[in-house]
């Protein structure tokens, strides 16, 4: 009997051989999102062997919602690998936009509940930041994303990847005291603004990189090297929302 005929001993067919893999020895595909701030992306990077296998990206503010999901889904068949060989989904988890969080986050664990794959967090600002951390370079990379009201989530990372400023939520002055110290490089939605206000008496930033949001194929790798159990997909929030209950709507207390 040939083994396409093959029946268990309840009767029904076989099929545990029927699907074989969409990926070869050595490969590691992840699946990353990243709907956080200022664009919509997704990839699928091979961590096994360094490479990207499929990417999209597009600027937007809002409308993530409606978005991500069909770009999911050409990425993942433009890559060539199946969502059940994925080795894991990436997602930003922020600092950035409260409703883009929740989108791609959702996004990300919907993915990896279907496809029974663990779901890791990657900070935006880690991202913004990784492409220009090296064990040699020495002048700091200063992480800076726009959040309104003349306001910061700001990062500085030194050589190595030693972070001499956290993440945190911080006003133009405070901004200002803590990354303008001398010769750094700046990366982020904020740049711009910073460097706009920057003292006269120090000297000007080495580079200035005024992206909207990482670049997604860097949030793959950092997401492919993250430790499951210590990199949650849950949203970082630096600050409270915006809007605010109105008071009249409040119900009393008992």
């Amino acid at each position: 009997m040939s083994s396409s005929n093959h029946r268990n001993e309840n009767g029904a067919r076989d099929h545990a051989m029927e699907r074989s893999s969409s990926i070869y020895p050595g490969q590691r595909p992840v699946l990353a999102i990243d709907t956080a701030l200022g664009s919509c992306a997704a990839a699928v990077y091979d961590a096994g062997l360094g490479e990207t296998l499929a990417a999209e990206s597009v600027d937007m503010n809002r409308g993530h919602a409606e978005a991500i999901i069909p770009m999911v889904e050409r990425v993942v068949r433009s890559s060539r690998v199946d969502f059940e060989d994925m080795e894991r989904i990436v997602t930003t988890v922020g600092p950035g936009s409260f409703t883009g969080l929740r989108v791609g986050i959702s996004a990300a664990r919907g993915f990896g509940l279907a496809c029974d794959k663990p779901v890791v967090g990657v900070s935006t600002l880690d991202a913004l930041t990784a492409p220009y951390i090296t064990d040699t370079e020495t002048v700091p990379i200063v992480g800076a994303i726009d959040a309104r009201h003349n306001n910061f989530y700001l990062q500085m990372i030194g050589a190595g990847g030693r972070k001499l400023v956290t993440p945190r939520v911080v006003s133009m002055a405070e901004a200002l005291r803590a990354c303008a110290i001398g010769l750094v490089r700046i990366i982020g939605s904020g740049a711009n603004l910073l460097v706009g206000q920057w003292p006269a008496s120090i000297p000007a930033p080495l580079l200035v990189d005024a992206r909207a949001a990482p670049d997604i194929v860097w949030v793959a790798r950092l997401g492919a090297r993250a430790e499951v159990a210590t990199s949650p997909p849950r949203p970082l929030y630096l600050r409270a929302p915006d809007a605010q209950p109105q008071a009249g709507y409040k119900l009393p207390r008992r």
